[in-house]
């Protein structure tokens, strides 16, 4: 009887994708139709997702992988080759053949598995929501130098909210939320982040942020009024800061380094500001959007923070010595048109 191929072992180990992940990504977490862990060698973090759901075979196939960071892809095959460093392909296989002689739970057939619409339980979260103002969410961001945020509309606060960590009872505490839409203003996900009962900084929790829904390409939308310059970078925090610098100038907020790389671009842009955060993970999310902005004769720019993140850089420096860090960074038009400067009595973040 023969061995069966690679391809045949690929199949049967994306059929308990979950189990595998489980296996070799214990860091990692179930998000919706994907495993998601810092990289392939199993990290804390999320950059590189595994599909969990969708069809036997072709790129969408569950099994498949990628890593938004690095831009490595493949199947299971390739993860724990990988995974294990093996030098040989003879290795991969056997460790692959060892894993499905393993008790393995029964894949659910597409059938079972109850249909789950992740968009519309964030847009239904959204709508449960509350205006910022007078909560602790408002607190939360005045205490970060950003109460220019308070009335915007990507923005609510929710009193009780859900929070789920596996094999822990959930509780529910007090939460500013963040809608996530697509380029055409729709709510695609959602973002929340546990506050403490009186907003002065975020709940006492091993993952005080998370997101829900469809949040590759899209983004948290602060407005502008200019329509063909866009600021975008990581978190809600570090780009309400560069925001509170420009406000004319439109800005997206991807929520990690790994979606800042696949962020979709609005069509008619001109200029790119790419605000990353002073780490590994944040240059490559630059050199990746960088690529994809060329492609389009989109001109691009880079913002690096004095300290590791815009929000350090406005609570450390305060507003007019931010922003002559930023000056430098920009095109002169811009920097001249669109940067504000305070003095030192406005721009106290205390």
């Amino acid at each position: 009887m023969s061995l069966p191929t690679p391809g045949d072992l690929a199949q049967r180990l994306a059929e308990h994708a979950e189990a595998v992940c489980r296996h070799y990504l214990p860091n990692g977490r179930r998000s919706g139709h994907y495993w998601t862990v810092g990289n392939v060698y199993g990290t804390e973090g999320a950059s590189l997702y595994v599909r969990l759901t969708g069809p036997t075979f072709g790129p969408r196939a569950k099994g498949k992988w990628a890593d938004a960071a690095t831009g490595e892809h493949g199947d299971l095959i390739d993860l724990i080759r990988i995974n294990r460093s093996h030098d040989q392909w003879r290795e991969t296989l056997q460790e692959a053949r060892a894993f499905l002689r393993m008790p393995l739970p029964e894949p659910q057939s597409p059938a079972s598995q109850p249909a789950r619409d992740n968009g519309e339980a964030a847009r239904a979260l959204f709508r449960a929501g509350q205006a910022v103002s007078r909560t602790p969410a408002a607190t939360y961001l005045s205490g970060r130098g950003l109460s220019h945020a308070i009335g915007m509309p990507a923005l609510r606060y929710l009193p009780l909210c859900n929070h789920r960590l596996e094999k822990q009872p959930t509780r529910q505490l007090p939460a500013m939320l963040a809608a996530v839409t697509d380029p055409a203003g729709r709510i695609t996900g959602l973002s929340r982040t546990w506050l403490a009962p009186d907003g002065r900084g975020k709940a006492d929790l091993a993952e005080p942020r998370r997101s829900l829904g469809a949040l590759h390409g899209n983004g948290v939308r602060f407005p502008g009024t200019v329509p063909d310059i866009l600021v975008a970078g990581e978190g809600l925090e570090t780009v309400l800061s560069v925001h509170r610098m420009m406000p004319a100038i439109p800005h997206v907020a991807a929520l990690s380094a790994a979606h800042l790389a696949a962020l979709n671009l609005p069509t008619g842009l001109r200029r790119l500001y790419v605000a990353r955060d002073a780490d590994a993970e944040g240059e490559r999310a630059f050199a990746r959007l960088q690529t994809r902005a060329g492609e389009a004769d989109i001109l691009v720019f880079e913002l690096v923070p004095a300290f590791d993140d815009f929000n350090d850089d406005l609570m450390l420096l305060g507003h007019r010595d931010m922003a002559l860090n930023l000056a430098p960074q920009l095109a002169e038009d811009d920097a001249v048109a669109f940067l504000r400067f305070e003095d030192e009595a406005s721009a106290s973040v205390a």
